[in-house]
């Protein structure tokens, strides 16, 4: 009988995880009906939130699994999961958000710009799709998206610039970030799935990884770059990066950056960094004159949405793994790179580090087919959402539309696909 239960909650499992991929979807049409029925605009404009779609599946799921089990067991299911990675990003998003950061990534990228002999724009949208991805290697992606989605957001994201490049060039910043990670081994949420299993250290990524990843990441920027580069050059050179309010004291600056880093180096520490983080929120408030308003809202929600793929994907191993165990090689490749349209990208690599005797060639595939493809869609990788929750406002309805994202990623996945296959 217990056997029977088990087996009809995973094939509930399925479907409801399959509701939730169709609902990521749908969130455009959700949105219209907000403004079609007035009335109940409230629930269809909450629907229509990207960030909320796994978090209300995840308790449709633990209803449901309370009806055939009973609550004790949904609880505990609930409860055996573990949620270091969606309070990670919510610290680190907040954290690397914060005026502090933001300054002193921004003085960094002007000064470079101002060095290079292109329009001042260009050379900081090139840098924001380019050396930000990278220097995810050493913030960690989800640090690299929340500042690089900042940036970006006023040059880039704009409602004035029309959705094809706009699409493009979010493919190229999901893309970059997902592979930027790689020159380290525990930047990036997929290598650090396995990175402890396999014994990958940062000086094997580097090696067999990180420097294909660059050589795509450039590619994929200064492609992007040259293709929005017309609407960039409207933009007035001075304005660019510059704020009105004085600067930061370096006191400040440096105690932020310190957060940052520790953060970073507590990222497996749950208990450490939310008691570092509330610290941190005493001292924005000690100091708010130096402070814009924290980015809480839109970290908590993208922290809601990777919770919720957390519970929706853990009772996904009965058909993904025999998939992932069967494949050559080569067919692992592009099999990881598809499922990862589907699934979190760690979760893939996670089943992956499981199986049993795995060859060295097939490790390698299943790594790189799942950090190529972690731009296609909004949960292929962990940082997609906060992304997502950053730019949103810059296109129509406030909504990112998942056909045009995986429109938009196609040919930054294929530039990334290329270069971990085959150089």
């Amino acid at each position: 009988m217990q056997t029977s239960t088990t087996h009809a909650l995973d094939i509930a499992a399925a479907i409801i995880f399959a509701l939730a991929l169709i609902h990521t979807f749908t969130v455009k049409q959700f949105e219209r009906l907000s403004h079609r029925y007035p009335r109940h605009a409230g629930l269809f404009h909450l629907l229509g939130e990207v960030e909320i779609v796994f978090g209300f599946w995840a308790f449709v799921l633990l209803i449901v699994m309370a009806m055939a089990a009973g609550g004790t067991e949904a609880l505990a299911y609930a409860e055996s999961r573990n949620y270091t990675e969606p309070l990670f990003v919510f610290v680190v998003m907040v954290v690397a958000a914060s005026r502090p950061v933001l300054q002193t990534v921004m003085a960094a990228v002007n000064l470079i710009a101002r060095k290079v002999p292109f329009h001042t724009s260009v050379a900081t949208a090139w840098l924001g799709l380019a050396a930000v991805p990278l220097m995810g290697s050493l913030i960690t992606e989800p640090a690299a998206m929340t500042i690089a989605a900042l940036m970006l957001a006023p040059q880039l994201f704009r409602p004035a610039i029309p959705a094809v490049p706009k699409y493009f060039a979010l493919g190229v910043l999901f893309v970059n970030i997902s592979i930027g990670g790689t020159l380290t081994a525990y930047a990036a949420p997929p290598v650090l799935m396995v990175a402890a299993t396999w014994q990958w250290d940062s000086a094997f990524m580097l090696a067999t990884f990180g420097w294909k990843a660059a050589i795509a990441v450039i590619v994929n920027a200064t492609v992007a770059t040259l293709i929005v580069r017309k609407y960039l050059l409207h933009l007035p050179t001075e304005s660019v990066g510059r704020s009105e309010r004085p600067p930061v004291p370096l006191s400040v600056v440096l105690v932020h950056l310190a957060v940052l880093a520790a953060v970073v180096a507590l990222a497996h520490h749950p208990v450490a960094f939310l008691g570092l983080f509330l610290l941190f929120l005493g001292y924005t408030q000690a100091y708010e004159r130096h402070q814009n308003p924290l980015i809480i809202k839109e970290a908590l929600l993208v922290g809601f949405f990777l919770a919720g793929l957390v519970i929706l994907g853990g009772m996904q191993g009965w058909w993904l793994q025999p998939i992932v165990s069967s494949l050559e090689p080569l067919a692992l490749f592009f099999g990881s790179l598809s499922l990862t349209a589907i699934t979190d990208n760690a979760a893939l690599t996670y089943l992956g580090s499981l199986i049993d005797g795995i060859s060295d060639e097939s490790k390698y595939m299943l790594v790189s087919g799942a950090v190529a493809g972690g731009g296609l869609t909004v949960i292929a990788n962990a940082p997609n959402p906060a992304g997502v929750a950053l730019l949103k406002r810059g296109f129509s309805d406030e909504t990112i539309s998942v056909g045009g994202l995986l429109l938009g990623a196609l040919g930054p996945t294929a530039v990334a696909a290329g270069a971990l296959l085959f150089l």
